[in-house]
């Protein structure tokens, strides 16, 4: 996440010609398989849209947002190993995981939220993801297994890699980049409760999607996540109070912990089966928030997620101890569906949920997924949504998903889709640095810190394509200016995607495209 404090600079003619050059070389080199990028609408049973061909790409987008040394089969081939020594100022390895949007950091809040979400994604919607699973569980795995890394010593929890500040002051490929490569903790001493609990529930998650594919794996996982979540209940307090300077404004923790601390218990819950997380729950469930009356879902506040989560234990599994979670979970839907009693969102005249300008999108994949994951729940259980005296179905939630789905992949007043690389129109200056600036294989020279910024700020289309980066969006009247230094509509982030591809996932399958 992108806070520029830097004027619009005049471009010329030549970094329009070198933009040019390059859009066409970078590109050449980078898809060997056109199919990755050019997008072909089929008729499946009437559907407008090809949610198999945006699945693909939403999860083939991160590897464009990858760390450290590249694999053989890296799809995303205008990029390179980058951050090779990182968490090396602190003697430990932290090399790998994800930088979460257009810059270079590591940040590990939002990338430990990610990683739950792309989880969650895989347990609700895995089994119909067929051929694209195993990129799925690629995705997640090089995400735990970073997170593994930054968990590694006892009640401490490496949460950030590089200095946000001196990143952003910089306009470089990550493949370039030469600002310190400061490393972040939280400890003892400097608790964070917010973080450390949202690790434990991506750990937690990811132990259960690996399970059966990869069972010693999932042990590993799950071990270190008893352990961390046990450290983020101990020594209480949120992140952004201890390191406030270097985690704020960008990921600051303005819900609290006690939303994380729900959530990575119900998580903990959810793979361990031990009664002690369910009694967990059970006692400190009201002091945690469980039935606050807020509804907003993203990396912040966990809140929903965690009443959803936590519907299905007394839904399908007939738990009657967390009965009061379907209330919580129905109040949650109620505030979103139009009309409803409880109705307090707000939408785009082309019919966008709408929470707030900076990366909006976010918000529109992850209230899909919880629709569609809470209507699984409610069509196994037979129940319907209880709004006051009007009761909503199953298929009204997804129906309302899809309809926010469909927008983002083009069904808006601008008739563009907000997904890299999907259909003929969509953003061409998203807000990300190695996608704006030309590729190391045809442009070896270093670019220097304050040398991109004359392409930042240049009309000139990015030269490689971030294919399936979703960016934050269209503003409240459903404009989209596709201008680069906009980061609030113009940056992608993978914490957009992770809750999309579980939403794509069932639509695919639906319409029988998988």
């Amino acid at each position: 996440m992108d806070f520029l404090g830097f004027s619009s600079a005049s471009y010329t003619f030549r970094v329009i010609i070198f933009l040019s050059l390059f859009f066409f070389l970078c590109n050449g080199f980078s898809y060997p398989d056109s199919s990755l990028f050019y997008t072909h609408h089929h008729r499946h049973n009437l559907a407008k849209h090809n949610y198999k061909d945006a699945l693909t790409k939403s999860i083939l987008f991160f590897e464009g947002q990858r760390s450290g040394k590249l694999p053989p089969n890296q799809r995303m081939t205008w990029r390179r190993d980058s951050g090779l020594s990182d968490g090396s100022a602190l003697h430990v390895d932290l090399v790998g995981g994800y930088y979460d949007a257009g810059d270079n950091i590591k940040f590990g809040f939002p990338m430990a939220f990610t990683t739950t979400m792309l989880s969650w994604s895989v347990i609700e919607f895995g089994g119909l993801m067929k051929s694209e699973l195993g990129n799925a569980k690629l995705a997640i795995r090089w995400a735990t297994d970073y997170l593994l890394k930054a968990t590694s010593r006892p009640d401490t929890i490496y949460v950030q890699v590089g200095d946000a500040n001196k990143d952003h002051s910089c306009w470089e490929r990550p493949e370039d980049m030469d600002t310190q490569r400061s490393v972040f903790k939280v400890d003892k001493n400097t608790p964070g409760s917010d973080v450390a609990a949202e690790t434990a529930a991506a750990l937690a998650a990811a132990a259960i999607v690996f399970r059966k594919s990869d069972p010693s794996y999932s042990k590993i996982l799950l071990r270190r996540a008893i352990r961390v979540f046990a450290f983020a209940d101990r020594y209480r307090g949120t992140y952004s109070a201890g390191l406030k300077p270097d985690v704020c404004p960008f990921y600051c923790s303005f819900s609290g912990y006690q939303d994380e601390l729900l959530w990575g218990a119900a998580w903990l819950q959810k793979a361990t089966r031990n009664l002690k997380y369910l009694n967990y729950i059970k006692v400190n469930g009201q002091i945690l928030g469980a039935a606050e009356y807020d509804n907003t879902f993203g990396w912040d506040n966990k809140h929903a997620g965690a009443r959803i989560l936590l519907s299905k234990t007394f839904l399908v599994q007939k738990m009657k101890t967390l009965g009061e979670y379907k209330g919580h979970a129905d109040n949650f839907i109620c505030s979103v569906i139009p009309g409803a009693p409880f109705y307090i969102s707000q939408y785009t005249p082309g019919g966008l949920l709408f929470k707030m300008a900076d990366e909006n999108m976010q918000y529109v994949t992850s209230t899909s997924f919880l629709l569609l994951t809470y209507a699984k729940y409610l069509t196994s259980a037979r129940t319907v949504v209880h709004c006051g005296g009007s009761v909503y179905t199953p298929g009204r939630l997804r129906s309302i998903a899809k309809k926010q789905v469909d927008y983002l992949l083009g069904d808006n007043p601008l008739r563009m889709s907000y997904m890299v690389g999907y259909g003929p129109k969509f953003p061409r200056r998203i807000h990300h640095r190695g996608s704006s600036l030309p590729c190391v294989a045809n442009h070896p020279a270093k670019i220097q810190c304050h040398q991109g910024f004359s392409i930042m700020h240049s009309q000139s289309p990015n030269p490689n394509f971030l294919v399936g980066a979703v960016v934050g969006g269209p503003d409240k009247h459903d404009r989209f200016p596709d201008v680069r230094s906009d980061y609030e509509q113009s940056e992608p982030a993978t914490y957009i995607n992770a809750p999309l591809v579980g939403a794509l996932a069932y639509f695919a399958h639906s319409y029988a495209q998988l």
